[in-house]
């Protein structure tokens, strides 16, 4: 059966509100209404971001931004996985490390900045730490509770069976707790591109997109700061609609067994 057409259109519903927030920057730049000192108009952002794309500046920054947060992303999603798991499969580790997990994910990720740059100083090796942190936090507790709320019929199954840990752990457990597990992973992705982008502000200057929306405010150019700041919300869209790609795709087997 034939899709009908209008369900093939696509849903331009999402962009009236950019269009029109678009519209008024416009007309308050061109009419007066603001003063362009403060808020550039859209084609002087325009004109920065193509001249920052010909010059290489922005692929230089995108790139260094990218590639710190890759490094953050993988190393707190690992530490994550590990730590959650752990505290799921073992209820004694809950008993231990339990509560003090919970005490400290209640303190906010830029508190933790004076630590981090007393032991790992202002450059690249704090900015990765500390973006990793972010994303330990919402891998490690939603591995933690995906694993632990495993039902435990399959835990009897298991048992009459008679699969071994390995078995019991790739067969039964991580695909019961894997939606809750890409959840985490999908939640650390976003906040690691957050966190890129406050590590880059607080602490020692180098390439990144937070950096040139620093050095454009220093030296007043908003129109730089204006497209930086469009260029980190195109990126964090991007990624939060290639998790959400992945996550679907990882997880269609579940769909199929439905």
């Amino acid at each position: 059966m034939s899709t009908p057409l209008a369900s093939r259109r696509p849903d331009l519903r999402g962009w009236v509100i950019p269009l029109l927030v678009l519209l008024l920057w416009g007309l308050s730049t061109a009419l007066g209404w603001v003063d362009t000192k403060l808020v550039a108009s859209p084609l002087a952002v325009l004109e920065a971001f193509s001249q920052a794309a010909l010059s290489g500046e922005l692929w230089k920054n995108l790139a260094a931004s990218l590639t710190r947060n890759l490094n953050g992303f993988v190393l707190g999603a690992l530490a994550g996985l590990l730590f959650g798991g752990l505290l799921g499969l073992s209820r004694r580790a809950e008993q231990l490390v339990g509560p003090t997990f919970h005490a400290l994910k209640q303190i906010a990720l830029f508190a933790w900045i004076p630590l981090l740059s007393a032991w790992f100083g202002f450059g690249e090796p704090a900015k990765v730490t500390f973006i990793a942190l972010a994303v330990f936090y919402p891998v490690a507790l939603n591995s933690f509770e995906g694993i632990r709320a495993t039902r435990h019929e399959l835990y009897e199954v298991a048992e009459v069976l008679k699969l071994s840990a390995g078995q019991r752990l790739f067969k039964l457990v991580l695909p019961s707790a894997a939606p809750a597990i890409f959840t985490g992973l999908h939640l650390g992705l976003i906040y690691a591109w957050l966190a890129t982008l406050g590590a880059e502000y607080f602490f020692s200057a180098a390439p990144g997109i937070g950096n040139s929306m620093i050095d454009g405010r220093e030296h007043f150019h908003m129109d730089q700061v204006l497209y930086g700041l469009l260029v980190a919300g195109a990126v964090g869209l991007l990624l939060n609609r290639a998790a959400l790609w992945f996550e679907q795709r990882a997880l269609a087997w579940r769909d199929h067994q439905h």
